[in-house]
């Protein structure tokens, strides 16, 4: 076996991972009752626990409002330790999860992103036993040199660095032994766990289609482990952002590439959010953060394929300022809609008709028909009136929107496409490292030259248009009735929240949505100018 060490610089060594060899999913033996028996046990205990929340008699010393947040965010953490305990099939789906924020609480959200940073190592023996096994080639053959410590661990794979024959330095991904053989077995259970959820009212029952999430996870899963597929993924993503230097993708090594292994480039940088890192070359960092930004924005507005993942440990800086992308298992594709139904949603926000958007709403799947839509129009006619009114000091950020979907989703027949729950999940997670990295961060500021192009012909109309509606409703006495309306339900509580997060939710589902598909005809100005709205 090629183990020299002396592969890494002293400064670019990295700390041993846990191993997964305490775990009994790593173990050969693990058969497919036990498995099952694992799942169920955790579903049935977690049930049960949901359960508990809201059943008062349960809490020693009388309920209390403060002794049920404790115990949502106790369940929180159990959960997300139990997904650990069941490996990798449940970590990438509790990775996956923690983008929906339209299904579950901020509290489970939270725990759930903190899978990033929690995942075993396999041991290098079974690293080394795979690359040969797949390339059906020895590793002397393959490499000079072979870093046995893992760089990284992930659900699904570890990464290693390794220097080949030629002297060009790679990093190599393996998948974990035995993946595909434990996802047939857990995604197996899981459909059975999905129709179980859509009869169960208290997890969300005809509210969520469960089953339909069941067939995206899975659909997700099974891609992601299949290397050439990453390996594609990352070559159009790097033709994509060819024209632009300050975005760097690793190229792959097609000769060492099969479906369990895949060999990239070495581009070694600084992590994104490692501050001292970064002061300490004397980076910009304002720079940096306008740049994570406008790079997703290339990949929204005028690409349309965009990488669905990029949390700090997937992003890094180059010694010349450049930003670095690694992991490109998990990508996203923006899907033309019918454009006429686009055009229709599009104009009906302008022209601020109510009836015209919830149609268009409904029509794109995003809104499910009730008997009674009374509530949803007025919180639609809400959102329009204050789109185009709201102060500076009333903007809200992609976080707080993703925060509010949950509440939404509850209260109200929306229902968000997993595409919409990514670029909202990669935009709020963009904004965070932004903030960290610079205090006077603003995603407007730096969105706002993509929109400086935006025809005066077609925006002038719209001005005048709203000006004429206004007038209109102040003949009719229509702001008079709306403004009464609106104090009366601002005395009530749970209103007044269904309310504002309904406007965060409608803004973001229609201006991103829209936004991002209309760039897929196109139609770039408008595409922009939706996205400045939900930014804003």
């Amino acid at each position: 076996r090629i183990t020299k060490s002396a592969l890494l610089p002293l400064s670019d060594r990295v700390d041993v991972l846990p191993s997964d060899e305490n775990f009994s999913w790593s173990k050969e033996n693990y058969s497919k009752l036990q498995r099952t028996i694992d799942v169920w046990s955790f579903v049935l205990s977690l049930r049960a626990k949901l359960f508990l929340i809201d059943a008062k008699w349960s809490y020693v010393g009388g309920f209390s409002e403060e002794k049920k947040i404790s115990r949502r965010r106790s369940i929180a953490v159990w959960v997300k330790e139990s997904i650990l305990q069941l490996g990798p099939t449940f970590i990438k789906l509790g990775q996956l999860f923690s983008t929906r924020s339209d299904l579950f609480p901020a509290e489970f959200v939270e725990e759930l992103a903190k899978l990033q940073d929690r995942v075993p190592a396999f041991s290098p023996e079974k690293a080394e036993l795979m690359i040969e096994n797949e390339l059906d080639t020895p590793m002397q053959v393959l490499f000079s040199e072979f870093e046995r410590q893992p760089l990284a661990a992930a659900s699904l794979g570890q990464v290693h660095r390794a220097v080949l024959r030629n002297g060009e330095q790679v990093v190599v991904k393996i998948q974990r032994p035995g993946l595909k053989e434990l996802f047939d077995i857990d995604l197996s259970n899981l459909k059975f766990i999905a129709e179980y959820f859509q009869k169960d009212e208290m997890l969300g029952g005809p509210l969520r289609d469960w089953v339909g999430i069941y067939d995206e996870c899975a659909t997700v899963l099974y891609r992601e482990i299949d290397y050439i597929n990453e390996g594609r993924n990352a070559d159009k993503f790097r033709r994509d952002f060819r024209n632009i230097k300050w975005v760097k993708v690793p190229k792959v090594y097609w000769d060492f590439t099969s479906r369990k292994v895949i060999t990239l480039e070495y581009l070694p940088g600084i992590k994104i959010n490692d501050l001292a890192a970064l002061d300490a070359g004397s980076y910009n960092r304002s720079l940096i953060a306008s740049r994570a930004i406008e790079a997703y924005l290339i990949q929204i507005l005028k690409t349309g394929f965009f990488h669905a993942d990029p949390h700090p440990g997937n992003l890094a800086v180059e010694v010349d300022g450049s930003l670095i992308y690694y992991d490109f298992g998990m990508m996203g594709e923006i899907k033309s809609f019918t454009k006429e139904k686009l055009l229709e949603l599009f104009y009906a926000v302008y022209e601020e008709d109510a009836s015209k958007v919830i149609q268009g709403l409904v029509d794109l799947g995003a809104l499910v028909p009730t008997g009674d839509m009374g509530p949803v129009r007025k919180t639609i006619q809400f959102f329009l009136k204050n789109l185009t009114s709201q102060r500076p000091d009333q903007a809200t950020t992609f976080t707080a929107i993703g925060e509010d979907l949950f509440a939404i989703a509850v209260d109200q027949p929306f229902r968000f496409p997993s595409t919409f729950t990514f670029v909202l999940r990669a935009f709020s997670t963009l904004e965070g490292i932004g903030y960290i990295l610079d205090p006077k961060f603003s995603f407007a500021k730096i969105a706002a030259p993509y929109a400086q192009t935006r025809d005066a012909t077609v925006a002038m109309p719209m001005r005048v248009q709203h000006i004429e509606k206004f007038m209109q409703q102040l003949e009719d006495g229509d702001i008079k009735l709306r403004v009464r309306v609106l104090e009366a339900e601002r005395a009530a509580r749970k209103s007044s929240v269904l309310q504002t997060t309904t406007m965060n939710l409608v803004a973001a589902a229609t201006l991103v949505n829209v936004g991002v598909t209309l760039s897929t005809q196109g139609l770039q100005d408008f595409a922009i100018a939706s996205f400045l709205g939900a930014g804003k």
